[in-house]
């Protein structure tokens, strides 16, 4: 058979996917399963770019790595922009499918793990939390022990120039980002006098406060939605995702702004 459209995109596999469990079912389940399948799509392709964007700053593609960074942040808007369409679902049109999820939970989506430990936000906890052999553990692994986009970016700015201390260039990939006064010297020294570098550094700052602005609108949905009771899956809901929020992937590019 030819290949189609259909058959391309393997559309009759995907559109049998959306499966709601509780009975009837209730209107807004399919809503529920759509909203979270889509965002799952977008992580892969974001965790797509974001692979190809470290092949770039290492080989000091500026133009290729700064038109992958804005593509990232096209996506990121769409995903904010999604949580839209999840506040037109009232609490109690949520309630009545909730008790269908059982454990699961947001939590556990290990291609958001995998996005914060590509952005640097690394933690052996999550590593652990996903069963021993299992693919996504396997993934989160391996993100875990390879340098993260802020590590690449370092290289990236030393390769071209920029005294970025060897140690950091050296450190433990595994560990948080710091910030470092050594880097912010090297930043400053960027944004002063590399014309080149600096949409680089702009599209960063971007790509953390992309990310920071999809944490805020995901918490205060998720309060509006079920507002201070437990999440699914165990979790403190609310609580524990405002805790998540205002924290920079990339502090250094935060931290030089008053010395500019």
């Amino acid at each position: 058979m030819p290949l189609t459209y259909a058959s391309y995109l393997k559309l009759d596999e995907l559109l049998e996917l959306q499966r709601p469990l509780s009975d009837g079912p209730e209107h807004d389940e399919m809503l529920f399963i759509v909203i979270h399948q889509v965002y799952e799509l977008w992580f892969k392709e974001v965790l797509h770019e974001a692979d190809h964007l470290i092949q770039l700053l290492g080989k000091g593609d500026l133009h290729r790595a700064q038109h992958t960074l804005t593509r990232i942040l096209k996506v990121l808007k769409v995903l904010v922009a999604q949580l839209d369409i999840l506040e037109t679902m009232t609490p109690l049109e949520f309630l009545s499918f909730r008790q269908r999820l059982e454990s699961a939970s947001g939590f556990q989506s290990s291609q958001f793990r995998e996005l914060e430990f590509v952005l640097g936000r690394k933690s052996r906890g999550f590593v652990d939390h996903f069963p021993e052999g299992s693919s996504s553990r396997l993934k989160l692994e391996s993100r875990y022990r390879h340098p993260s986009l802020w590590d690449a970016f370092l290289a990236c700015i030393h390769a071209k120039g920029h005294p970025v201390p060897a140690d950091v260039l050296k450190r433990d990939v595994t560990q948080l980002v710091a910030p470092d006064e050594r880097v912010q010297r090297a930043l400053i020294e960027v944004y002063r006098n590399d014309p080149n570098l600096l949409p680089l550094c702009e599209l960063l700052v971007d790509l953390d406060e992309g990310v920071q602005e999809w944490r805020y609108r995901h918490v205060k949905m998720v309060e509006r939605t079920i507002g201070a009771k437990q999440g699914t899956g165990g979790s403190s809901g609310v609580e524990y995702l405002a805790k998540t929020l205002f924290k920079p992937a990339f502090p250094d590019l935060w931290a030089i702004r008053a010395a500019l």
